[in-house]
């Protein structure tokens, strides 16, 4: 990716309001997850948000912000996995106040989800949803971000990305430091930009 499409990625972006939406819903994830091993993430059984875990915790890691290093939660974790790969349904279960579920789900949630969801919220944890349209989870967070069914402009693994720069974005630094956040990831993603 060159200079100008990096460029016009980011005039299309700002003239959706995505970079704004993504920026609100980042900043209540990095508000409502300030404890190490507080934030559970999950998706539905068909896909795991791995790549977006390893996307919080690289942010956990670079933006001193331990409470965004997720714990993520399997529907089916291999017996034989490291243990950080192994943590199953139960642990939603055991989710308590202070601590924050993150759902990922571009499709609708199963019902055996969205019981867990819902026990998880009546103890106190914080819900987040980034859904694809899903009108059960979306009124069971306390925070959700839409990316709809044939979306133009970004993808639900765009959102994803978009989401995890947004978390590890400093407070404070609006959409400019989440514009220079996006900017580094596109690079990483796709080599430096060549002028």
């Amino acid at each position: 990716m060159d200079a100008e499409q990096v460029t016009m990625l980011r005039e299309v972006l700002s003239a959706t309001g995505w970079l704004e939406r993504t920026r609100e819903f980042g900043r209540a994830l990095r508000v409502t997850s300030r404890t190490a091993g507080g934030l559970l993430l999950v998706g539905t059984p068909g896909d795991d948000p791995w790549h977006l875990a390893a996307h919080l915790d690289d942010e956990s890691r670079l933006g001193d912000a331990p409470g965004l290093a997720p714990t993520l939660v399997r529907w089916s974790p291999p017996p034989d996995a490291p243990p950080h790969l192994r943590v199953g349904l139960e642990r939603l279960e055991a989710a308590e106040r202070g601590e924050t579920l993150f759902v990922v789900a571009e499709e609708d949630a199963p019902a055996p989800l969205l019981e867990r969801v819902d026990d998880a919220r009546r103890t106190g944890a914080r819900v987040l949803a980034l859904e694809g349209g899903d009108r059960e989870l979306r009124g069971l967070a306390h925070e959700a971000l839409t990316v709809p069914p044939g979306e133009a402009v970004l993808s639900f693994d765009g959102a994803q990305h978009l989401v995890s720069a947004a978390a590890g974005a400093e407070p404070g630094r609006g959409v400019r430091g989440l514009r220079s956040r996006l900017a580094r990831l596109l690079e990483t993603v796709s080599g430096p930009v060549v002028d």
